[in-house]
């Protein structure tokens, strides 16, 4: 099972300022290559535990004693760390985002490149697939979808024609998804408005925006004073939530200032924002959209 290598893999774990003796937490398992920079820096009695929801990796666990990998959805991050007994620990690092191997895996319905039945769930465990969100849901909801999730303009017209669509047949796979959508996709922007309508379902199926601010929230209850976050996003939907967060620890409206007009943070933002360089990009083209914030808990 190939598994790219990961997106800024130094700058965040050197965000992490490991303390050999520390706990941390890497909610986005995959191939295991920011985990195993961790494990290089930890001393003896420090402790790595990993999340991953997909079945998939968990071929890649590592054989360190200091090691423990989960598999189940980092939403629960606090449950399944409390069940190992860890309360608090001093750092998380989270790589947002479908892996590299879920894109290459054409029958996991995640890639604009291949045919494959439309499924795009993360854990094969969930019930609801992209199946299921096209076939099934009412105009309403879909045009929520690609309108929210999407951020396309022409989400109604999108919902209208997959509704006229599937009253002829039920769409069962990628390549029937496009060919019912086929007049909105111009040569000149097909793979950005594929990307786009791929991108929409994907998240509601695998609820990823709820997820992410639940485990926000979470990582914030769970980080020690000093511990750090490290967090990869990859479009704008998730860096959104992620920024603001730190910035004022809330997802949306504003804080209470007090007579002086300041207000408390839960973060103090780490160096700017970290995107990166050509090399990188030209290595592994998945990192071309990666933007990485650094925070510390106060």
């Amino acid at each position: 099972m190939e598994y790219h290598n990961p997106v800024l893999l130094h700058p965040t774990v050197d965000g992490l300022n490991i303390k050999p003796d520390g706990i941390y937490v890497d909610v986005t398992f995959g191939g295991g290559g920011h985990s195993k920079e961790i494990l290089k820096r930890l001393g003896p009695n420090g402790k790595l535990f990993a999340f991953d929801q997909d079945e998939d990796a968990l071929a890649n666990a590592l054989p360190d004693d200091r090691f423990t990998l989960i598999n189940e959805n980092f939403r629960f991050i606090k449950r399944f760390l409390r069940f190992h007994g860890v309360k608090s620990v001093d750092g998380i690092l989270a790589d947002l985002g479908v892996s590299s191997h879920q894109f290459d895996v054409p029958e996991r319905g995640f890639s604009t490149r291949f045919d494959a039945d439309l499924d795009m769930r993360m854990s094969q465990k969930n019930d609801l697939n992209a199946y299921r969100v096209v076939n099934e849901y009412d105009e309403q909801d879909l045009r929520r979808v690609f309108y929210d999730y999407g951020e396309l303009k022409n989400a109604p017209a999108l919902a209208r024609t997959i509704i006229e669509g599937r009253e002829r047949y039920p769409i069962k796979t990628t390549d029937e998804l496009k060919e019912v959508l086929a007049k909105y996709l111009p040569e000149r922007v097909r793979n950005k408005v594929l990307a786009q309508i791929y991108q929409a379902i994907r998240i509601e199926v695998n609820q990823e925006m709820d997820v992410l601010k639940e485990f926000i929230e979470q990582s914030l209850e769970i980080l020690n004073p000093g511990g750090r976050f490290s967090v990869i996003s990859y479009h704008s939907l998730e860096d959104r939530l992620v920024k603001r967060f730190i910035k004022n620890g809330m997802f949306e409206g504003e804080p209470e200032r007090d007579f002086f007009g300041n207000f408390s943070v839960p973060f103090k933002t780490i160096g700017k924002l970290i995107v990166p360089d050509d090399a990188e990009i030209k290595i592994n083209n998945r990192a071309r959209s990666a933007k990485l914030r650094i925070a510390e808990k106060i």
